[in-house]
């Protein structure tokens, strides 16, 4: 049976809402970038060793009528913590948000980093993956906030609801992946944002610089944008020591230890270690806990903090799953007890 265009979205506004309908149709036409060809980029859309190939529709209907999803809770608390302080001066202090937000305080500034204080990942009002843990800091006890950091178009990572928010409240530069802009700027015109392209640079403070590096990953926030947007993650010198922040990715087997050849040595290194089952579809585009331990040895930091677990139920691993994992592959690697830290959202590393 075929439908026309006009009764498939009469049909998707039957389910979601003629706003939920809007929110979608405007976000299949943002973040598309428009410049020059590279070693990265046709013209059209991002490519390479690190741009990670879609899986049909096939594979992706396989996925869901063979799931084995665990059952998640509704609702958990978070334990009661101390709001932030105003300003970090000396050393960081990594504060935990949930998933993948996080608030880095250090030689005076304030970065969030992929901020999502939405009660959805999704560009639909009620549907898509709901939060089961409110963030760990409530969005009125955040400190004034100098740079927000987007990694890349997922929802669950570039929630423009919450820019906004911070943009009207804190004025706050914006730093994204080339092509993201577009997308800030539909939804917030007067928002100041800086694209970089990966190895860019851009200078927050006389003492803070952040650098946009390659992630093994994708992109989209629409059926036809995929990888039109870059992603990745960033390096952040500060006078306390080098942060490396890996978003989202895929294990590679040499694109780790380059980054730190390239950039590091790194203090902290803050790498995902959820939204990983089944492997065969998710293998490519996420790690596991085993691969993140790997991934923190090729990297060499002092220090890692778990992130992207807990929150959004994306996959289908118990919730519990990621955290039991990855202390069962520090223990089996040799890796110190302490040395990849687990944090409930609102509680912070300090170094």
């Amino acid at each position: 049976m075929k439908f026309s265009r006009r009764t498939l979205f009469s049909l998707l506004g039957a389910v979601v809402g003629a706003g939920g309908v809007t929110a979608w149709l405007r976000q299949m036409s943002s973040g598309v970038y428009s410049g020059p060809v590279s070693d990265h980029f046709d013209g059209e859309q991002f490519v390479g060793p690190y741009a990670v190939p879609g899986k049909g529709t096939l594979d992706f209907w396989r996925w869901q009528l063979t799931r084995d999803k665990a059952k998640w809770p509704e609702h958990i608390d978070n334990p009661p913590v101390a709001k932030p302080p105003a300003r970090v001066d000396n050393g960081i202090r990594a504060t935990f948000i949930g998933h993948a937000s996080h608030l880095i305080q250090t030689a005076g500034l304030n970065l969030l980093i992929d901020p999502v204080w939405s009660e959805r990942a999704t560009p639909f009002g009620n549907l898509g993956p709901r939060r089961v843990r409110p963030p760990g800091i409530a969005f009125d006890d955040l400190p004034k906030i100098d740079v927000v950091l987007v990694t890349h178009g997922h929802y669950d990572h570039f929630d423009v609801e919450t820019i906004a928010r911070l943009v009207q409240r804190d004025r706050p530069r914006i730093v994204a992946p080339l092509g993201n802009d577009a997308t800030i700027l539909q939804r917030v015109p007067d928002a100041k944002v800086i694209a970089l392209d990966w190895h860019s640079q851009t200078e927050l403070s006389g003492a803070i610089k952040v650098t946009l590096v390659p992630t093994k990953h994708w992109t989209a926030r629409g059926l036809f944008d995929r990888n039109k947007a870059l992603w990745g993650g960033y390096v952040i010198e500060t006078p306390a020591g080098r942060i490396y922040h890996v978003t989202d990715t895929g294990y590679h087997d040499s694109l780790f230890r380059e980054t730190r050849e390239r950039y590091g040595p790194f203090r902290l290194a803050i790498i995902p270690i959820g939204a990983y089952e089944p492997r065969w579809f998710m293998r490519e585009q996420h790690v596991n806990p085993e691969e993140a331990v790997r991934v923190l040895q090729d990297c060499g930091a002092e220090q890692a903090l778990a992130h992207h677990f807990g929150t959004f139920q994306l996959t289908d691993e118990a919730i519990e799953a990621p955290v039991i994992a990855l202390r069962e592959a520090c223990a089996s690697r040799g890796i110190a007890d302490g040395k990849f830290r687990i944090l409930d959202p609102g509680q912070a590393l300090e170094l």
